[in-house]
């Protein structure tokens, strides 16, 4: 541990239900594939009641993770696939012709302290991105409001803590006029829990934690603020504005600090090279352009197909990094290069080669649409990133085995919290719990 513990008495009342357990126990709300959970879960500390998650594959993945890294017997029924938005029959149970027949989450918790709510609504309701796409700018998206069924589960369950993660575009979403902060800040406010007040501070680039990635994120710690300490005075103080101070202005600043850089090549330099073919290679149905197509070593590494015209282009950008030409580095060179290749005008340029000894831009969603801004450093593969790339650049271990269409895995990996990112949060948690309890 980085600190002393506290020398405040904690009353029975805040302590009795953690201290008899080796372990906090969390629910993993919006769970995707499993980042949040995986980093948690790497930690030690934690121990994952249940995991909920509406998508088919994302959901078949923590099944698997959960069984087969974390021992779960019970896999399939931690992992609640169902609609969020539906909180009664979500907690209740729910018997439904697409998602099946379910007990619900108190059934599933029973007599277990809920002690932590992580998670993270999904983003592209907030996303500068997803807002320049959208001719209404979003602000017609129920996704906006997903908050909400993130706040009735916490009313429900009444964890002592949270931890709410989000893209930095929801500093500046207002879908109905009012910035989204507020409405936010009021919600955790009237559902009891004291969360930072400038939500600013709370923005961190995984980067900075020795993440090989470059990528914004808003980590919202919240506190229960029922619970009092009674300091050497003998004064009953609420700890909870004490605590969101120490892991914001200490805890955090101190991970930060001893984390060491990690690039491109350290995330993927040593994966098994994929080359283009001569031919077409056609598989099972599938056509591949690249080979070996699967690799004995590593799980997900598979490459996707490309066609002769983006290997050029692949191959023509990454060449022109390594000889030091640097022609193609500007956005108006990319634009103009696009332009050129396809005969099609884009206001973003559709090209990025990874560098060697950089970290790697964000790793989204969009990579199951086309690998264009991902291209890999080495002109000799000419190609766009695997499934096993992006999860390593996402820190992903290499035992983390992703389900479904390679289209599906992309897209999970994109949406998920970096693992090591979200191993880091927990231990900041960690300590915070460790010097206030």
């Amino acid at each position: 541990m980085f600190y002393g513990k506290s020398n405040w008495t904690s009353t029975p009342k805040l302590s009795e239900s953690i201290m008899a357990s080796n372990k906090y126990n969390t629910i993993d709300l919006f769970a995707g594939c499993g980042g949040l959970m995986d980093g948690f879960m790497q930690e030690g500390a934690y121990e994952t009641l249940a995991c909920v998650e509406w998508e088919k594959y994302p959901c078949q993945t923590l099944v698997k993770r959960l069984k087969e890294r974390w021992n779960h017997e019970n896999a399939e029924q931690e992992v609640v696939q169902f609609d969020i938005q539906r909180t009664d029959e979500l907690i209740n149970g729910f018997d439904d012709p697409v998602y099946g027949k379910n007990a619900g989450l108190k059934k599933l918790i029973g007599e277990k302290t809920v002690d932590i709510i992580i998670g993270g609504p999904p983003c592209q309701a907030y996303s500068l991105a997803g807002r320049i796409r959208d001719p209404y700018g979003m602000r017609d998206d129920y996704r906006n409001y997903l908050f909400e069924s993130y706040v009735r589960i916490l009313n429900h369950f009444k964890p002592k803590f949270f931890i709410f993660e989000n893209v930095t575009g929801m500093l500046s979403a207002a879908p109905d006029g009012t910035p989204i902060v507020e409405k936010i800040h009021q919600a955790f406010h009237e559902a009891g829990y004291d969360v930072i007040d400038d939500f600013k501070k709370a923005v961190y680039n995984v980067s900075d934690f020795g993440i090989p990635q470059h990528r914004k994120r808003i980590i919202i710690l919240g506190v229960r603020n029922d619970y009092f300490r009674t300091n050497n005075n003998g004064i009953e103080i609420n700890y909870s504005k004490a605590i969101l101070d120490d892991f914001y202005n200490i805890v955090m600043p101190s991970l930060r600090d001893k984390a060491k850089p990690r690039t491109v090549r350290d995330a993927i330099a040593d994966l098994p090279v994929i080359l283009p073919a001569n031919d077409v290679i056609k598989q099972n149905g599938q056509k591949y352009s690249h080979a070996p197509i699967e690799s004995k070593e590593y799980l997900n590494h598979r490459p996707r197909f490309h066609n002769k015209r983006d290997q050029e282009v692949f191959r023509l950008l990454s060449e022109d990094i390594e000889s030091g030409r640097k022609e193609y580095v500007t956005i108006e060179a990319l634009k103009a290069l696009y332009t050129k290749v396809t005969g099609k005008v884009s206001n973003i340029h559709k090209y990025y080669v990874l560098r060697w000894d950089e970290q790697s831009n964000t790793i989204p969603a969009h990579l199951y649409k086309d690998g264009m801004r991902h291209i890999h450093p080495d002109s000799k593969q000419a190609r766009s990133i695997t499934v096993r790339e992006a999860a390593r650049l996402q820190t992903f271990a290499d035992d983390f085995e992703f389900i479904g269409p390679m289209m599906a895995q992309y897209k999970m990996i994109g949406n998920a919290v970096p693992s090591d990112f979200a191993k880091v949060i927990a231990m900041g948690l960690h300590v915070v719990l460790d010097k206030f309890m």
